[in-house]
């Protein structure tokens, strides 16, 4: 059985490295670098990754790739490119990268997808071209995705952030929680004629897709006829004999692969409403942006690969300097969604606390990740932030110019980005605040009082991340580049990266649990769910 990776040699020169840089301020880390920017950016193929302001000397980013060497990451991207069973829980490849790079995975793997893709494109364009149609004959006008987790906050993701490149005349909507109130509000307001629904689920059974599948049913045939579930429905799964008892037409299914877990899924078919509004050329060049970013972590050398830095920056944050949480903060309105996203992305994939080989592991691993638009968080939690208890390493991600192609707004945002960045590191000494009240023309008294109000702590760790502009090729490469963050991570933690078994118990045990019939798990706790119970069928 292997050791623990904080057993490395590599390991606790970092960790000693550490200690000695626990009392040092950026304002000292940067004040010592006259070319500390050239030292820690990054470019490539557009982007630009900043590391200036991360709590990190040239010491650290060595001791960073030398600790990426002594657990043999190289190795691990090849054998993830390759389709080796690195899930090593469940037996299990992991080839997402194969449904966008031509180069991951083997002939037959590429075979498959080629073939699946190509079904995906006639079935895209003949929904558009309204050359297939619902069961009174008229084109569809409304898709509904009913999914949940990867199934649900990919595709989600992406028709937002490219709402400027919907075409073809589709509006997309989303149904993922069980408590019906998003299906029930969109049967209201959608015309049941014109409604598509693709249900996403790689098994066809878990409960609460198959719940909301099973009332959407219930809604399109009530007022279309038995025969609309055959018309209306697509389904995105492996389960043959479950679509089957659905109704799901067999030219009406797309495959799924258990190399492909639910979290990676969006540039497959589960990405199908995507494709459908924004059009399959738009969608490839999503793909072939991801693609440019595998090209890129498989061959770049480790101090000029983003997700490699990125990743290593993040293990430092968490496991070195004991930072619990990841802030995303995007400063493109387009992307409100992408911290949703990466929740499930980072913590699901890293949320672990045993090695591969089944050892607890002694150091923090997935950070929480949490976030929201750069421009409305500056109103919000920033003041936390700011002057709490310093808590989080932060991620700034902004587009050069507006997703509409323009720059004077985007401007604006840039501006407060770069604002915040230098706030957030440097922050505001209590001298430096007196000295800009008494120049404001507030007496020393006065001053001095609120002297400690306005002081800022600063040395607050952040990267920031710049590109083009929110398009499906930068999208595509976005997404890609934290998919092979969140890898470089759990390959670092010797975690498996890939199984989820944390969201099952809790899914056994609602299956044991029933409100009208008064059932109730056993074991520890049963009394207390019991009275839950009773006071829900009392009170209700």
């Amino acid at each position: 059985m292997k050791p623990l990776h904080s057993t490395l040699p590599a390991w606790r020169a970092l960790a000693a490295h550490a200690e000695a840089l626990r009392g040092a301020h950026l304002r000292d880390l940067v004040g010592a670098d006259d070319r500390r920017f050239a030292h820690s950016s990054v470019e490539f193929a557009g982007w630009l990754l900043d590391l200036s302001r991360q709590r990190i000397t040239r010491e650290t980013l060595a001791l960073l790739a030398e600790l990426a060497r002594a657990v043999d990451l190289p190795a691990k991207v090849a054998a993830m490119f390759r389709g080796d069973p690195i899930n090593a829980t469940e037996g299990r490849a992991v080839l997402h990268t194969a449904l966008r790079s031509n180069f991951a995975g083997n002939a037959t793997i590429q075979h498959e997808v080629q073939a699946a893709r190509a079904a995906l494109e006639r079935f895209v364009a003949a929904v558009r071209a309204g050359e297939q149609r619902g069961a009174t004959g008229r084109p569809f006008r409304q898709v509904v995705n009913v999914g949940i987790g990867g199934s649900d906050l990919g595709p989600l993701l992406v028709c937002d952030a490219l709402r400027h490149e919907w075409s073809g005349g589709l509006t997309p909507h989303f149904v993922s929680n069980v408590d019906r109130t998003q299906l029930d509000d969109l049967a209201r307001t959608l015309d049941p004629a014109e409604t598509l629904v693709i249900v996403c689920s790689k098994t066809f059974t878990t409960q609460e897709t198959q719940a909301n599948a099973q009332a959407a049913r219930a809604w399109l045939t009530g007022a279309l006829g038995p025969s609309a579930a055959g018309e209306h429905f697509v389904a995105v799964s492996t389960n043959a004999a479950a679509m089957d008892a659905f109704g799901i037409r067999a030219d009406r299914r797309f495959t799924m692969w258990d190399w492909v877990g639910g979290r990676y899924s969006v540039w497959s078919a589960v990405g199908l409403i995507a494709e459908l509004v924004i059009g399959s050329e738009r969608f490839g060049e999503f793909l072939r942006g991801a693609s440019e970013i595998d090209a890129h972590f498989l061959d770049t050398p480790s101090e000029r690969n983003l997700p490699v830095l990125m990743g290593l920056i993040g293990v430092w944050n968490r496991s070195f300097l004991g930072l619990p949480t990841l802030a995303v903060l995007p400063y493109e309105q387009r992307l409100a969604r992408l911290p949703a996203y990466l929740q499930q992305l980072e913590m699901e994939s890293n949320g672990k606390s045993v090695t591969l080989e089944g050892v607890p592991v002694d150091y923090p691993t997935a950070p929480v990740v949490w976030g929201e638009p750069g421009s409305n968080a500056q109103h919000s939690f920033f003041q936390m932030l700011h002057q709490g208890w310093p808590s989080a390493a932060l991620d700034f991600i902004a587009p050069l110019s507006g997703s509409w192609g323009t720059t004077d707004a985007q401007d604006l945002a840039l501006q407060n980005c770069f604002a915040q960045l230098q706030a957030f590191a440097f922050g505001m000494t209590g001298a430096e605040a007196e000295a800009q009240m008494r120049a404001g023309g507030l007496d020393a008294r006065e001053a001095a009082r609120l002297g400690p109000h306005r002081t800022y702590e600063g040395n607050r760790p952040s990267s920031l991340l710049l590109y083009p502009r929110t398009t499906a090729r930068t999208l595509g490469q976005l997404l890609a580049l934290y998919e092979h963050v969140t890898f470089v991570q759990g390959a670092v933690w010797g975690i498996n990266s890939f199984d989820q078994y944390g969201v099952e118990l809790g899914k056994k045990l609602a299956g044991a649990i029933a409100i009208e019939g008064g059932r109730a798990p056993g074991g520890p706790g049963a009394e207390g769910i019991a009275a839950l119970i009773d006071y829900v069928v009392r009170h209700r």
